[in-house]
């Protein structure tokens, strides 16, 4: 229930000038780092931690939310604008934001990933607001079992949609990410598998390497091979008009739900709710078709989805101390420095606090969107720098973020090594997206299934006794069965380039 008292209180804390202003530095820091190919979030939110240590609880708070929702909308610029991901979370982004760019609708794909952005912040926060106990509790269900069966769900409704033209294609990558997942110590038993006795291998496959990889190297081996020409012309009569929120409204609101949804189940994150709305955006679509090929519905979905995990990762945070994701893991190392353990205790003891949390949530996201919108015209003039330049500067700023994860040139290694295969498989026409999202479900999948057998004393029955992993389960089977067959009408002709082909 709300309490009028601290609502009242929590606007006027969150309104005094200085408040305004931190909550906007926070938010433009956040945009430029998310931006940036391979500092993600999480880096944003920990590295502007030290700042807060001398600050009110309330502002520091309030500055590093800033800095969470910038990060991971900064993340959709230069997946849209140069086909890189800044963060993981806009991995999906790059599947319809890309190809408008090339179209010459930068601005139009900005547009939709802030306006975006913004709508899943407000609607998430909202829930915060009003239902946060409820919700927690209902995340608080989920064991190893329904933590598996969404990963199952997650994969297979990602292979169905990005691969429904050719299965057995979808399935072979997916398989190969799921392997590569499996390197480094078994997160059981803590022993080394597939390390091949090199020890920066012992700690798995770093993910922003691979993203780097994948998304960046891999575009850049496709683009020296052909001529693009976006020109500035065409950007600059671009125009994002607000009704196209109305025909989105629909995609923008459902990607909202899920994103706070997954957000509220500990251990998920940005990543894997961009790719489930993604998806289920698809799936539902009346033109399915034109998914991959520049449209602004899989913006919408993405990014909605992915800023909507903020709110929905408070959730657990405030209500039960446990962190929806690894931001919120920095957020609660904030809340504990400051004195203050999060927790039920918390909504008692310091509810005036809570409230200011959540509500400068909500006004976090204002600041977002004002701050865009000045912005986006600047950003979406990149398109329009001759790829002699554009190229090389994102091979830089490649290595520099694959690098900068781990101080490791090894990372940068492995960023090569993906780059190529990032090259290679969509020239035979597969499609490299199972393989991320295997490479970031898989290790959650193998420890929740080897958790849950353990519960069960070996046996497979505990997957189908509970309700919620078993809904999960049979949604896998219903996406694959009706892909299946969908795809048995489909002619027996696959693209060459396999980031288009979904």
């Amino acid at each position: 229930m709300l309490e009028l008292g601290y609502i009242t209180h929590s606007v006027d804390v969150i309104f005094q000038w200085q408040n305004i202003i931190l909550m906007a530095v926070g938010v433009s820091l956040g945009i430029v780092v998310g931006a940036l190919p391979g500092l993600t979030a999480t880096m944003a939110v920990a590295v502007m931690l030290p700042f807060t240590f001398k600050m009110p609880a309330d502002s520091g708070m309030l500055f590093l939310l800033g800095v969470y929702a910038g990060g991971i909308y900064g993340g959709s610029i230069s997946a849209i604008l140069v086909g890189v991901p800044g963060t993981p979370a806009s991995a999906a982004t790059v599947l319809d934001g890309y190809p408008l760019a090339r179209q010459g609708k930068a601005y139009e794909a900005l547009s939709m990933a802030l306006w975006a952005s913004v709508i899943g912040g407000v609607i998430s926060g909202s829930i915060l607001l009003v239902v946060a106990p409820v919700i927690a509790a209902f995340a608080l269900r989920f064991g190893p079992p329904e933590t598996f069966a969404l990963a199952v769900f997650g994969l297979t409704a990602c292979v169905a949609g990005v691969a429904s033209k050719n299965l057995v294609k979808g399935l072979m990558v997916a398989a190969l990410g799921l392997v590569v997942s499996t390197i480094g110590l078994d997160p059981l038993e803590a022993l080394p598998r597939f390390t091949f006795g090199i020890d920066a291998l012992t700690a798995g496959i770093p993910l922003v390497p691979v993203l780097i990889g994948l998304f960046a190297i891999g575009e850049i081996l496709q683009q020296v091979q052909q001529e693009l020409y976006i020109s500035v012309e065409a950007v600059k009569r671009s125009r994002f008009d607000l009704k196209l929120l109305l025909n989105h409204a629909k995609t923008l609101i459902k990607s909202s739900l899920i994103g706070t949804g997954i957000g509220a189940v500990p251990g998920t994150g940005a990543a894997i709710a961009s790719f489930l709305s993604y998806t289920e955006a698809r799936r539902s679509s009346k033109h399915p078709e034109r998914f991959g090929t520049g449209e602004l519905d899989g913006v919408a979905a993405s990014e909605s989805g992915n800023n909507a995990v903020c709110g929905g990762a408070l959730i657990p945070l405030m209500t039960l101390g446990i962190p929806g994701d690894s931001v919120t893991a920095v957020l609660l190392g904030a809340l504990m420095i400051q004195g203050l353990t999060p927790g039920p205790l918390l909504f008692e003891r310091h509810g005036e606090y809570v409230y200011v949390v959540m509500i400068g949530f909500l006004v976090v996201n204002v600041v977002m969107l004002l701050l865009g919108r000045y912005f986006i015209r600047v950003f979406s003039l990149a398109v329009a720098v001759p790829r002699y330049y554009l190229l090389p500067a994102i091979g830089v700023f490649s290595i520099v973020g694959a690098y900068a994860v781990n101080n490791s040139l090894f990372d940068v290694l492995l960023m090569l090594i993906f780059g190529v295969i990032g090259y290679i498989l969509p020239t035979l026409g597969f499609s490299v997206t199972p393989l991320l999202l295997a490479l970031i479900l898989g290790p959650m999948a193998e420890a929740s299934l080897r958790r849950s057998l353990i519960l069960s004393g070996g046996s497979w029955v505990i997957l189908v006794q509970r309700p919620i992993a078993l809904a999960f389960l049979l949604l896998s089977v219903v996406v694959a069965l009706f892909t299946w067959l969908q795809s048995r009408k489909l002619p027996k002709e696959i693209s060459g380039d396999g980031r288009e082909e979904i």
